[in-house]
């Protein structure tokens, strides 16, 4: 690892090593904390008191984060002519069906989210050696095969993300960006933490979340007391 910049080595200074700092005062902090010279995405990690070898230990789920993510999603709709006209209105940046399925199985993958009908998982189905391993395969519990086509992209370009919990225990995903107020940074991660809370298995035993961490990229994490999360 190379040497700290001034600037970094500054940012470093205003965590205090083993304090708990509330949401609140962590999303205001994270700001303070990140010396990029571009817009840094805001990332939390939430590690759980769950076995996810377990099946019915397995933390999946979505949200929709109340002020989006910041970032520009690529949305690729493969749908039946019949619903092209409703997607694309609603924001997908690429509509179609067999032209785009070939063009996955000559490598392109371009996109960041893919969303379909149930009618065509069976056209989809042999991609998954391509677009399982890059996290793009549709699954109706993300809500990516749906009826409602248009629905789903809008959800999406407004900012709802899906996650799961790691093999360590970990849950990782970015829910913002530095250049959002810290108060809609503290809400989006609230709602990331309620939308985790509910998702409890009931099969995890003792403490269910052990620690939350929020960061920039680049920054150091700035370590989160899990009750504080209840705060208005």
């Amino acid at each position: 690892m190379g040497k700290l910049t001034k600037n970094q080595k500054l940012a470093a200074s205003k965590i205090e090593t083993g304090k708990l700092y509330t949401l609140k005062e962590a999303s205001a902090l994270v700001k303070e904390v990140t010396t990029t010279k571009f817009d840094a995405s805001v990332d939390i990690d939430v590690r759980l008191g769950v076995d996810p070898r377990k099946a019915n230990q397995m933390v999946r789920g979505v949200v929709s984060l109340p002020n989006g993510t910041g970032k520009v999603v690529r949305v690729l709709a493969l749908c039946t002519p019949d619903q092209e006209a409703a997607a694309k209105e609603a924001g997908a940046d690429y509509v179609g069906l067999d032209e785009y399925i070939d063009k996955i199985k000559g490598g392109w993958t371009d996109v960041d989210v893919i969303i379909t009908m149930p009618s065509i998982m069976g056209k989809i189905g042999a991609l998954g050696r391509i677009l399982g391993p890059r996290g793009l395969m549709p699954n109706p519990k993300s809500g990516t095969v749906t009826m409602d086509i248009a629905k789903a992209v809008k959800e999406v370009k407004q900012g709802k993300i899906d996650f799961k919990v790691d093999k360590a225990g970990i849950v990782h995903t970015s829910i913002g960006k530095v250049s959002f107020t810290p108060e809609k940074i503290f809400e989006n991660a609230k709602e990331f933490i309620a939308t985790i809370n509910k998702l409890k298995p009931s099969a995890a035993k003792g403490t269910y979340i052990k620690s939350i961490y929020l960061s920039s990229t680049m920054s150091k994490g700035i370590k989160v007391d899990p009750k504080s999360c209840d705060e208005n």
